[in-house]
């Protein structure tokens, strides 16, 4: 991957803290070590519970004959840490069909488009030193300030030539930016998750657009932008991913941390159930690699178990559903080199991005017969 240094890299109070390595985006190749570490050296523990949410989803859930859509979750720092490269291996090879992921992972993945570099470093630096010296710290990855402000500019640029106008989608808003990283930096689809989505036709969702630089610079471009701009509609984004999930003859989830993002995908069962009266069933599969607690009421959705009460997991297959207690970082790499490296390594791409309102239209289709006939819509 290339990288271009910041402006304020060559400062010398900023340089002395960006002397780390560069945080470069990995992509799994299927290895077999890895397979066979997994398969027999994971035996208990949370180390059990990785091995069975690897073959829940390498030998279940990528399997052909059971036609699963596939969404994937995003929240915590994962693309600062160089995870964003696993999602576009898997979005490329057709393992995931759409992503549902916090604002921030799609910003701070718009620097690797835009070729700036992100440094390993440590969490125990000075924080006022890094302030005065113009180096944002994320635990303990390090960037120059900089960076922020030219990805803020190339971001509102983008908004002013796109052609957005009015209430869009989110996936709507993060096609048309990973089409446009492609147009202006060729080749970045292989180190930026959002240009690789926007190639693959793989929809991206964020459930708190607001919370994260890119609805900033939305909102910049509300206020202080030429024209009325685009504004992204949250009503838009809970019908589109409640139509996906009613197209899908099965449906799964792979959730990475917790948080927003979870229960977005997770409520789309609800949505179809409780508002709309069609009756889903709930998901077939669900994987999650978290480090949060039931106890403390934070586990953004709730375990597989409870949220059978919610409708949202099919009760019948609560065997193939698995909560791995794991950091992000250290699973998640390893469940996708089992999942590359498995016999279903490789599913054709569904392409949703391109069937939204194909999609959406039949969901209203089926919601307007059960409002007015009460009966069955299919």
């Amino acid at each position: 991957m290339p990288h271009r240094p910041s402006p304020s890299s060559g400062r010398s109070g900023a340089s002395r803290h960006l002397s780390g390595q560069p945080i470069n985006y990995y992509r799994p190749t299927g290895q077999p070590e890895i397979r066979r570490l997994v398969d027999d050296g994971f035996q208990a523990f949370n180390a059990g519970r990785l091995s069975e949410a690897c073959r829940v989803y390498s030998d279940k859930m990528l399997d052909p004959d059971n036609d699963v859509t596939i969404g994937l979750t995003m929240a915590g720092a994962l693309t600062p840490a160089g995870l964003g490269g696993c999602v576009i291996e898997l979005m490329e090879r057709g393992l995931v069909d759409f992503v549902i992921s916090t604002g921030a992972n799609l910003y701070h993945d718009l620097h690797y488009a835009l070729n700036f570099t992100l440094h390993r470093g440590s969490p125990f630096l000075d924080d006022v030193e890094l302030h005065e010296d113009g180096v944002i710290r994320i635990y303990d990855v390090l960037f120059p300030a900089d960076v922020l402000l030219e990805t803020d500019a190339y971001v509102r640029d983008f908004l002013a030539r796109s052609g957005l106008e009015g209430p869009v989608a989110s996936a709507s808003l993060h096609q048309a930016l990973g089409e446009d990283l492609r147009d202006r930096h060729p080749g970045c689809e292989s180190h930026s998750l959002v240009a690789a989505a926007s190639a693959a036709g793989v929809p991206i969702y964020t459930s708190s657009p607001g919370d994260s630089s890119i609805g900033m610079n939305v909102a910049w471009q509300s206020l202080l932008g030429e024209g009325g701009g685009c504004v992204i509609d949250p009503s838009r984004d809970v019908n589109e991913v409640a139509a996906i999930i009613l197209s899908g003859t099965r449906n799964g989830c792979v959730i990475l941390g917790g948080g927003s993002p979870k229960n977005f995908y997770l409520q789309g069962q609800p949505t179809l159930w409780e508002i709309y009266g069609i009756p889903k069933g709930g998901n077939e599969y669900f994987i999650q690699i978290t480090t949060d607690q039931v106890v403390w009421g934070g586990l953004s959705g709730a375990t597989p178990s409870e949220a059978v009460s919610w409708g949202k997991v099919n009760p019948g297959m609560l065997p193939d559903a698995v909560v791995a207690y794991c950091d992000t970082t250290i699973a998640f790499p390893i469940f996708c080199e089992y999942a590359v490296g498995s016999e279903h390594g490789r599913r054709p791409r569904r392409g949703l991005v391109h069937r939204r309102d194909e999609l959406v239209a039949e969901l209203e289709r089926q919601a307007r017969a059960r409002a007015e006939g009460g009966g069955d819509a299919e």
